[in-house]
Order: structure tokens, then sequence, then C-alpha cells
């Protein structure tokens, strides 16, 4: 990978709005030496989406058109910038909710346009990997990644910006998905993922012997369904007779069997390629016990592993003007200005 060495300090504004948050945020690219972060705002719509159970589509998208403008001039306010200062403007093109990433996509391009500025459409798991670069102990490549995000679960060979090969993935239902769906099923509030977690915090981890789908498959793929399968089993089976306790016993065994499927096929990962260095990201990657299982592993094995902040793990702008700032700084981004605009709602990372 060749590096760009720019002649002046460049300031990239990033736009996330992929789903059920809305963020904006501004990264400079130095002349020398990787991106940092200058201000970054989110809104997050869990508390609008809760009364129906899940993200509402049509109401994420209104959301984002009414959050987007607001949060750009309050993170350009913070950072102490002017419109007239951007050099680039980026925005989530997929994957995504159609509508929602019409609403990043419009206004960077509509931005871009006013300004005379390029514009450049960032995929949004590029920007989960790519975000620990943002951190305090950012990584080096080559390293293995897992992203662990919404409904998408994949382990990945990182030789680069832009250098990704897909090792494993999901044939059906992600990580994140089977937190919210055994969540749900325990009759907790949305989001689920969290939720879950927490009751999990009180529970038995061995109470019940949940399945750990294709642990002995053979290659690097992932399948949560038939855990999701076997909560509801339980659950039906309990009927009346779950009480609190077992609730939470329900939620620690599911937990561990996302997170022992999830390490022990990561560590097949690094085995595998003889890499040395991990990086976690995505929402999952908050989860405070894959962290522990993932890091006692890694420390086992000799490896190290690699978050974003905390804040950083679910979707936000940073991830986005990063990524673009990275793809800059490494050559991959043509800066000419974008007279129009699409978004791509399914779109691989890999082909």
């Amino acid at each position: 990978m060749t590096q760009v060495v720019v002649s002046r300090p460049l300031h990239v504004l990033g736009i996330e709005s992929s789903c059920d948050e809305t963020g904006v945020a501004l990264v400079q690219l130095p002349i020398e030496g990787r991106p940092r972060l200058l201000a970054q705002a989110l809104h997050s719509q869990v508390d609008m989406h809760r009364a129906y159970g899940g993200v509402v589509p049509e109401l994420a998208s209104r959301d984002h058109i009414r959050r987007v403008l607001p949060l750009t001039r309050a993170v350009l306010a913070e950072a102490g910038v002017t419109l007239n200062a951007l050099d680039l403007v980026a925005y989530t093109q997929g994957p995504g909710l159609a509508g929602a990433l019409l609403v990043g996509a419009g206004v960077a391009c509509a931005l871009g346009c006013a300004l005379g500025r390029p514009v450049l459409a960032v995929h949004h798991l590029e920007g989960h990997l790519l975000s620990p670069f943002l951190s305090a102990d950012p990584p080096q490549f080559p390293f293995v990644a897992l992203l662990v995000s919404g409904g998408h679960t994949q382990l990945m060979h990182v030789s680069g910006v832009g250098e990704y090969a897909l090792l494993g993935e999901t044939i059906d239902d992600a990580a994140g998905e089977a937190f919210d769906k055994s969540a749900k099923l325990l009759g907790l509030a949305y989001p689920g993922g969290p939720a879950l977690a927490r009751l999990a915090a009180a529970g038995d981890v061995c109470r019940f012997d949940f399945p750990r789908p294709l642990l002995h498959s053979g290659n690097l793929d992932f399948s949560f369904a038939g855990l999701k399968t076997a909560v509801r089993t339980q659950v039906l089976k309990l009927g009346d007779s779950l009480t609190p306790a077992l609730r939470a016993d329900i939620a620690a065994s599911a937990q561990e069997a996302i997170v022992d499927v999830l390490a022990r096929k990561t560590a097949a990962a690094l085995q595998a390629t003889g890499l040395r260095r991990l990086v976690v990201a995505g929402g999952v990657g908050a989860n405070i016990r894959l962290r522990e299982r993932v890091q006692a592993d890694c420390v086992r094995q000799g490896v190290r592993v690699h978050y974003p902040e905390l804040a950083l793990c679910t979707d936000n702008g940073a991830m986005i003007a990063l990524a673009a700032a990275m793809r800059v700084q490494c050559g991959q981004a043509a800066l000419t200005s974008e007279a129009s605009f699409s978004v791509k709602p399914r779109w691989p990372l890999v082909s």
C-alpha cells in the first residue's frame, strides 16, 4: 500500500445514515501521520423505534432528514471549522435501509455541489473495519478482522485499505440478530442485544446447553438461526414456570453460546492465517463478555487485539469520515466532483 503525503491538512466531513442513527463527524487528514477526529455528533432513534419493537424504515428516513443538518452545524461549530474549509464530503452508500441511505447521500452530494468539493461514497462495513484506527491503540496491517455489526458477521483477512479477503461469514442469522431475536423471545425491549447482555449478567451460563452451530464445520462460516430456535423452544417449554431467574439463565446461556462460536471461529482464523493481530469491530464488538473471551484467547495465543473506542462501536459519522480519509491517504480515492448520487442497500464488502 502506497501512502500519499498530502500538501496541507485536509478536512473530511462524514455522514452516516444507514439505519437508525444519524452520525456526522469531522476528521482531519494531516500532512503526515494518521487521521484524527476533530468533532462528532450522533443522534440515536432508539426511543422512537422502541414502541414498535424494531426499526420502522419510513420513520427512520424522516428522522434523518430532521437531524442531519443540525448535527452538521454542531460538528462544524465544535471543531471551529466553516463549511468553506471542508475539502471532502463522505457518506455511507450502503449497505442499509434505502430511504435512510438516500438522506445521507442527498445531503452529502448537495454540500459537495454547493461548495464545489468532491464527494466520496463509503462502504458502511469498511467504516466499522477501519474504526479502530481512531483509537488510542490503533492496529497495523495486516490483521484478521471479526466484523459483528447488525445483520453482518464476517471474518476478514485485511492486508491494507481496500485489500480485504473474506475468510468466513454467516449463512443465515448474524450474531447481532441472534442477540436481538433471543431478547425478543424473552420479552425484552428494543434494542434487544444490550438488554439481553444486561440480563445475562445475573444469569448462569451453564444452566442451558444451547447449540453452537457450525462450530465443527471445518470452515470459518457462522450460523445462528438454530440458536434462536433453541431459545424459542426452551421459552415455550418453560411456559408459565419461566421465572425471572430462569430468564436470566436463558439470556446468559444464549450469550455464552454466541460468544463461544465467535471466539473459537476467530481463533481458528488466526491460526489459519498465521497472523498475530486481531481487530474486533461493529456493534456486537461492544459486548463485554465477547471482549473478555476474545482477550483471554488472544493472550494465550500471543495475539494483539484492537477495538474501536466504545463510542465508535455503533454506527457513527467518524468511521465514515475516517474511511474516506484513509482512502485518500493511500491514493485509492479520486477527488473529483460527483454530479449525481446512488445508494446500495445490498452491497458486499468483498465480492
